[in-house]
């Protein structure tokens, strides 16, 4: 990881602890943060969808990017700085540079299915923050599209530096890379990481790093040295686990599996609902195979 671009490596979407009150232990996640780090991981990106940003009070959300940084340094957190609005959005922004953070992580318009214009207006919005924005393209959630041709453009007027791809179309890789060499693609899902890896990722926005932080290290370093004989073995041991992160209970099977292996998941806030029972049982088995494996 390097201080002109803190978004490479793989940076941890952190799950945020909650007590039984469903208030936030910013203790536990400082904690929890150090401890990603000192398990192979090159940083962490609060108030993501994993961290449950929406349901965040604003001082809860400002609490949580100044928790990361104090546990382990600004260069090392990237926070999500989406919100309905290009003015709160460049204001979270603003706030994250305060901190002491080197770069943020921005969604498209979500409110409603933005335009292109509407698209651009956004990003130029918040870039000029100064700080440097990677977009987060997720048209499954959000229904707008940061396609190749868009991204390209976003990156030619010098909005964005690098882009967390969450479409599941690995083929968009190679569109990008032909369109826009200079822009950096991050794995934004964790179950096309060795695919994403192969075509060139330069990081890894992950989620089952929450539980397995020293396997996943090991994974996305063997994929991005294009050490197969290390990588595929362990993508296929993981993968059952990793699916989970492009699934829409994404944030309840990883907080289980972090409270299986001793850390600290918790409850989520509503209207988040706990996993069906079938669900809660196929991510403990899951689970359990992989810290039988030795991979917790």
């Amino acid at each position: 990881m390097t201080d002109h671009r803190p978004w490479r490596g793989v940076l941890v979407a952190t799950a945020l602890p909650l007590n039984d009150d469903l208030s936030v232990n910013y203790d536990r996640y400082a904690e929890h943060c150090a401890w990603l780090v000192e398990n192979g991981c090159d940083g962490v990106v609060p108030n993501g969808s994993l961290g449950e940003y929406q349901v965040l009070t604003p001082e809860e959300r400002a609490r949580v990017v100044e928790t990361a940084v104090a546990a382990i340094g600004g260069e090392r957190v990237m926070p999500g700085v989406a919100a309905y609005g290009s003015a709160e959005s460049r204001r979270w922004a603003e706030q994250a540079g305060e901190a002491g953070c080197r770069a943020v992580m921005l969604l498209p318009p979500n409110a409603y299915r933005a335009d292109e214009r509407s698209v651009l207006a956004h990003y130029a919005e918040v870039a000029r923050s100064g700080l440097p924005v990677v977009a987060y393209n997720n048209p499954i959630d959000t229904k707008v599209d940061l396609v190749p041709e868009l991204l390209a453009r976003l990156h030619g007027e010098g909005h964005i530096r690098g882009v967390k791809e969450f479409s599941g179309d690995v083929r968009r890789a190679y569109r990008i890379a032909e369109l826009a060499p200079e822009l950096d693609l991050l794995i934004g899902a964790d179950d096309v990481l060795l695919e994403l890896a192969v075509a060139g990722a330069k990081g890894w926005v992950a989620g089952y790093p929450n539980a397995l932080p020293r396997a996943s290290a090991e994974l996305y370093r063997a994929a991005v040295g294009g050490d197969m004989d290390t990588a595929l073995p362990l993508y296929r041991q993981l993968h059952p686990l990793l699916r989970w992160d492009s699934r829409v209970e994404f944030v309840q099977a990883i907080k289980l599996s972090m409270d299986l292996v001793g850390r600290h998941g918790g409850p989520c806030r509503p209207p988040r609902a706990a996993l069906l029972r079938e669900q809660e049982a196929a991510v403990r088995a899951a689970t359990e195979k992989a810290v039988a494996a030795g991979l917790s």
